[in-house]
């Protein structure tokens, strides 16, 4: 039995918007009302724990009450024709509950909260609020599993070896923006299409990219139908 063609999906936000999941990129810089730097940072843990916490509790249950759309449900129907691996930005599990079997999240999950000591040591919190009362084994305060601007990325190593490994590499939802997310293209083998979908216009000099200029779901649509003619 011929082995299947291995595609790489890199999602970003735009993938979940569709799902009512709200980007800050898409509100002039703000994630549901909040600077991204009064959330999003180590910084911001240190000044107002609280805040933060509250705002990653809104979003997993934001999270817990969104349904994966059509884009996420065509990345797990992929699996029936080719090895799928999705590398995504987002921390939601839209992926999973579309039926995914192999997700990596970069920049981690909202339904698990870590050690403040250990960052290896993690608990799976499901859609749950957490308090700054829940500590880890070590009596410390517990916080979202989440990678904060400024922060080492601890996937990117895996990420840039499923892109080194890719067939076809389709990049979906994410503006190539964010690095060192943005830069992982660059790791696809030369004989790897480049598949980019985005409704807005994306300054790529680069030849390999066969551009989409459609929203996710629709441009998945495109996608699928292409793939599985050939």
């Amino acid at each position: 039995m011929a082995l299947k063609q291995k595609i790489v999906i890199l999602s970003g936000a735009g993938i979940s918007a569709e799902s009512g999941l709200a980007t800050f990129r898409d509100s002039g810089g703000l994630w549901e009302n909040h600077e991204i730097y009064e959330v999003a940072t180590p910084e911001a843990w240190e000044k107002n724990p609280q805040l933060v916490q509250d705002f990653y509790n809104d979003r997993r249950t934001q999270c817990g009450q969104a349904q994966p759309n059509k884009a996420h449900e065509i990345c797990a129907a992929l699996e029936n024709k080719f090895n799928v691996h999705i590398v995504t930005q987002n921390v939601d599990d839209l992926h999973e509950r579309a039926g995914s079997s192999h997700v990596l999240h970069l920049h981690g999950k909202l339904t698990q909260a870590r050690s403040t000591k250990d960052k290896t040591l993690i608990y799976d919190l499901g859609y749950k609020a957490l308090s700054l009362d829940d500590h880890c084994k070590w009596g410390l305060p517990l916080r979202p599993n989440i990678v904060w601007f400024g922060e080492d990325v601890p996937l990117l190593l895996d990420a840039e070896k499923l892109v080194q490994q890719a067939d076809i590499l389709v990049i979906v939802g994410t503006s190539l923006n964010v690095y060192p997310a943005a830069g992982l293209y660059e790791a696809a083998p030369p004989h790897c299409p480049i598949y980019l979908i985005d409704p807005n216009e994306v300054h790529i000099t680069n030849s390999r990219f066969n551009v989409i200029k459609e929203k996710a779901s629709t441009g998945l649509v495109m996608l699928q139908n292409l793939l599985l003619q050939n």
